[in-house]
């Protein structure tokens, strides 16, 4: 498993996917994508905003980022943030929880860039789907009727946006918190040959 930039051969798959995942929603009563025009997904590959995850050479996963979103988060969006976009998974790899891989891909760039929030939103009130979002770690703020929906795709306006967020500075500053403690611990206690080792969460003091 991989995660990449797309390219300009992998268009005809991105918007295959995102017809699949369009007709996926229509079986399920969801607010419906419609059809994005290749110049969207054009731009975003020449701006290295178009993701994918690859497992034994074949794409399983696709996403867009952007890195301001006014017309949906408002004042919020001063925030320094990565926003997610249209998250599409290959039939093939349903089930397999992607979009946790695709979380701790986004909150690694959110370090990696300095950016405070991993930002997403879907359209209409989709329980399963704000149920999904919090068990990946999201804050679900609620759900807005957006005032302009003009320059946003077009089922924006079939129903209210629901905003989800994940705050990994404050998450990053905390570990850094607990580590500077313990390494205090140790040193007064003087025990010498211990080393912390950090593996996402939850952090573990191991003795060597």
């Amino acid at each position: 498993m991989k995660i990449l930039k797309s390219e300009k051969e992998d268009i005809p798959i991105i918007l295959k996917l995102y017809r699949t995942a369009s007709e996926y929603m229509k079986t399920k009563n969801q607010v419906v994508w419609p059809e994005f025009p290749l110049t969207l997904v054009e731009n975003e590959i020449a701006e290295n905003r178009q993701w994918k995850l690859i497992i034994e050479n074949e794409i399983a996963c696709i996403w867009a980022i952007a890195f301001e979103d006014p017309l949906i988060w408002g004042p919020e969006n001063d925030e320094p943030s990565v926003y997610i976009h249209r998250i599409a998974t290959n039939p093939n790899f349903r089930g397999r929880n992607l979009v946790g891989n695709l979380v701790q891909w986004a909150d690694a760039y959110c370090l990696e860039n300095n950016l405070e929030f991993v930002r997403l939103d879907t359209v209409g009130h989709n329980h399963a789907l704000i149920a999904y979002y919090q068990k990946q770690g999201f804050e679900f703020l609620g759900a807005k009727d957006l005032p302009d929906t003009d320059g946003l795709p077009e089922h924006y306006s079939k129903g209210p946006a629901c905003l989800f967020q994940r705050a990994v500075k404050r998450r990053r500053e905390s570990e850094s918190s607990f580590k500077a403690t313990a390494v205090r611990c140790v040193s007064k206690e003087r025990i010498k040959c211990f080393r912390i080792l950090f593996y996402q969460n939850p952090l573990i003091l191991v003795r060597t």
